[in-house]
């Protein structure tokens, strides 16, 4: 119901609204649409109401509850079902519960705080309450399981091409999981799988993003390497609008992806990466390699060249960008 209410308000921007057409549009009594309208107050909407006139919506909350997703999804699956806490230690530790309970696949988790949010190689996330977007998403693909590094990509494409939609700021993708503003980290991608040797069950995908924080709100240790949407853009962005471009842009290079493989994926990843075309070291759990980052492959796997011109294939690995070639 107040799903519906704020498509109302959405397509009648500025405007009154009559009780009256909102009752009819929406299929219930005009005490039950203020009982509604009482309830989107609470959620820290500001309402007008106006005798004969009836309601207009003047400002909006920075609320991330399903309702407030849903108004901006253009998505046939992905962020229809949507579990939602106002705090959890992890939104990827209740999404994987959640697969494994069968839900459908496009099911998100989304959380207003996490007090346990993680990121690769098992390191802290941040997420200070209504500040930043913490959600996970479950997938269900008809993959092998060394496919599944793929998705991580196809993620990271999905969130810099809604955030340039949105806020028309331009991100950059360094491999294999991050997303930077500015040279500064603003999302975070995880992907975890449940699977057999050779079957994928589901893939969970973990994104974290720094909408509203400023740099105080950010840990101490990460205040010079971490930023936000509202530090570079001077204002507050909703949270919710950032959230459905997100899945809808995600589901609609997912279908691609579904329909034709990684090749077009593959192609946009490369032009938003910053990892691909220059010099930088590879720091993985065996050693260092330095050299020239060729591309990925077909997997998603970095191919670095060194100095002796051998090629490696790197797998997983910390990422630094050389200041010039050595």
């Amino acid at each position: 119901m107040k799903e519906k209410l704020l498509k109302i308000f959405a397509d009648h921007p500025g405007q009154f609204v009559s009780g009256e057409m909102i009752s009819q549009q929406v299929g219930c009594s005009r005490t039950a649409v203020w009982k509604h309208i009482d309830e989107l107050r609470k959620n820290g909407y500001e309402l007008e109401s106006a005798p004969r006139k009836g309601y207009r919506l003047v400002s909006k909350g920075d609320g991330i509850h399903p309702h407030e997703v849903k108004v901006g999804l253009t998505t046939s699956r992905i962020g229809r079902e949507i579990t939602y806490f106002d705090a959890t230690d992890s939104t990827q530790f209740t999404a994987h519960k959640l697969a494994q309970d069968g839900v459908g696949e496009g099911h998100v988790v989304i959380a207003n705080e996490q007090t346990s949010g993680k990121g690769r190689l098992g390191r802290n996330w941040f997420s200070r309450k209504g500040t930043s977007i913490s959600m996970s998403i479950i997938l269900r693909p008809k993959l092998p399981p060394q496919k599944t590094p793929q998705l991580t990509l196809l993620t990271a494409v999905a969130v810099v091409r809604a955030i340039k939609k949105l806020t028309q700021i331009n991100c950059d993708i360094k491999w294999p999981n991050d997303v930077l503003l500015d040279g500064k980290k603003l999302v975070g991608i995880l992907t975890e799988m449940q699977a057999d040797p050779d079957q994928v069950h589901s893939v969970i995908i973990g994104i974290g993003i720094n909408v509203n924080q400023q740099k105080e709100d950010f840990d101490p240790t990460i205040q010079e390497l971490a930023t936000s949407l509202a530090i570079v853009k001077g204002e507050t962005v909703e949270r919710a609008q950032v959230i459905s471009a997100v899945l809808n842009e995600f589901e609609e290079l997912y279908d691609l992806y579904v329909k034709e493989g990684f090749g077009m994926i593959r192609t946009l990843w490369e032009a938003n990466s910053i990892s691909v075309g220059t010099y930088l070291y590879a720091r993985t759990m065996r050693d260092v390699i330095y050299g020239f980052a060729k591309g990925i492959t077909n997997d998603g796997v970095l191919i670095v060249e060194d100095q002796e011109g051998q090629e490696h294939y790197i797998y997983s690995a910390d990422i630094e960008i050389a200041s010039q070639s050595e």
